[in-house]
């Protein structure tokens, strides 16, 4: 489709989480070490967390509407980028830092996009939702990091 409007894009992140938490879920049933079940619950919670905030945003009354409303025509940016995709589909995770790597990919390809985003912005408000979603998985990154540095004390 080429015209999309923000809230299509934002419902696909939604589901991106979605996925990944499952994906992430199902692997921790799996794994044989406990360290790495631990990791990898964390990450799927992360997921969960981070899906329920766009889902928010979603919602009829959300102070986001005047953005979710807005159209884009970039015929090559959406759905995007599918390197997210296969993340969410193959990604094995045999081990903590294996784990550490699709996540920390994910979340910056996502704020690579929503910069992206805020760049191609044609109202105000559409650039400070994509800049605050793009700041909120630089965060994120750094969160991760930092509990895995735990996990490996562990």
């Amino acid at each position: 489709m080429r015209y999309n409007q923000v809230r299509d894009l934002i419902d696909w992140a939604a589901d991106f989480h979605g996925r990944m938490a499952r994906q992430f879920g199902d692997r921790a049933r799996d794994a044989e070490s406990e360290r790495l079940q631990m990791a990898l619950n964390y990450l799927a919670s992360q997921e969960l967390r981070m899906k329920s905030g766009l889902e928010e945003a979603l919602e009829e009354g959300s102070v986001h509407q005047e953005v979710l409303n807005t159209w884009f025509d970039d015929p090559g940016d959406f759905p995007q980028p599918p390197g997210l995709e296969r993340l969410a589909q193959y990604a094995t995770y045999d081990s903590i830092e294996a784990a550490l790597q699709t996540s920390t990919e994910a979340h910056n390809a996502l704020q690579e996009l929503y910069e992206y985003r805020a760049k191609k912005a044609v109202i105000p408000a559409e650039e400070e939702f994509f800049s605050s979603l793009a700041e909120g998985h630089e965060a994120e990154v750094r969160r991760i990091v930092s509990q895995f540095e735990d996990f490996s004390d562990i």
